[in-house]
């Protein structure tokens, strides 16, 4: 009987593929953040649900699948650290004793350069971080994404087995709320559970009378959760002092502050840490 005979490429395939598969099988929960669109602040959702997490027990990581705007690690202060290497890979950086992260922009020299990448780049760099990254045993691997629904969710949906979830972000106005129903249909696509909803920048308090200013509208999102039968997790205010918190990179010490956002946010982590599917 004749044999087929296997191609090089075929042969070196073989131990990658086992290795990426033995990495997420070390992980329990593998949970995407994304949006529909940029600046809804889904990165601060997937910083903070890594910090808060952490904090709590878990062993966390955090990996930062934007390419070409990664802002992770400017948010805990990391940016000017390097991961180093050992035998079993690519060593994240240990932000605290429970949580790890992995990003593009610890790997550049310059951080004004951009990354100028076509999508299969892009997704040879999301798998080497999935698959040479030593992330060891995690309770949680979150993945913040870019907006939209292109290379970067497709790349993970594709090589990771099993996706336990996504949270999806976006902000009251109508405008991310066209985009942010795509980004439900497209993890219905690929068969992702849909955590839920996270409502930021919705509304802040007046100065003055402490009443509350709903900015951006109100309603779209109850719709939208409704129409798609998903659950909202919480509501987010604006509030300055987040975004100072961020812009200092002290994600990963400021989560027992008593601001109302981050009573909020607790509420929201309560959900994706009791989430069964």
């Amino acid at each position: 009987m004749a044999q087929t005979i296997q191609s090089p490429q075929d042969l070196l395939q073989k131990p990658q593929e086992s290795r990426l598969i033995k990495q997420m099988r070390s992980i329990k929960k593998k949970i995407m953040v994304m949006s529909g669109k940029g600046g809804v602040g889904k990165s601060t959702v997937a910083a903070n649900l890594a910090a808060r997490l952490a904090d709590r027990g878990y062993k966390v990581g955090l990996l930062d699948a934007d390419i070409h705007g990664p802002s992770i690690p400017k948010m805990f202060g990391i940016e000017d650290q390097k991961p180093s290497v050992d035998e079993n890979g690519i060593v994240p950086i240990q932000v605290t004793e429970n949580l790890s992260v992995m990003s593009i922009a610890l790997l550049v020299e310059d951080r004004d350069s951009p990354i100028i990448w076509r999508g299969p780049a892009k997704m040879g760099a999301i798998k080497q971080f999935l698959q040479e990254v030593s992330w060891g045993k995690l309770d949680y691997l979150f993945i913040d994404l870019p907006p939209g629904t292109g290379d970067e969710p497709l790349s993970i949906a594709q090589l990771i087995e099993k996706l336990d979830g996504a949270v999806v972000v976006t902000t009251p106005q109508d405008v991310a709320l066209l985009s942010v129903r795509k980004s439900l249909t497209f993890a219905s696509m690929l068969k992702v559970p849909v955590i839920g909803i996270v409502e930021n920048m919705s509304g802040m308090k007046c100065p003055h009378c402490n009443e509350k200013i709903d900015i951006y509208g109100t309603g779209g999102v109850e719709k939208a959760a409704a129409d798609f039968n998903v659950p909202v997790l919480g509501e987010l205010p604006i509030d300055p002092a987040v975004a100072t918190m961020e812009d200092n990179g002290r994600v990963h010490l400021e989560g027992d502050s008593d601001l109302e956002w981050f009573r909020e946010f607790n509420r929201i982590v309560d959900s994706v840490e009791n989430f069964k599917q």
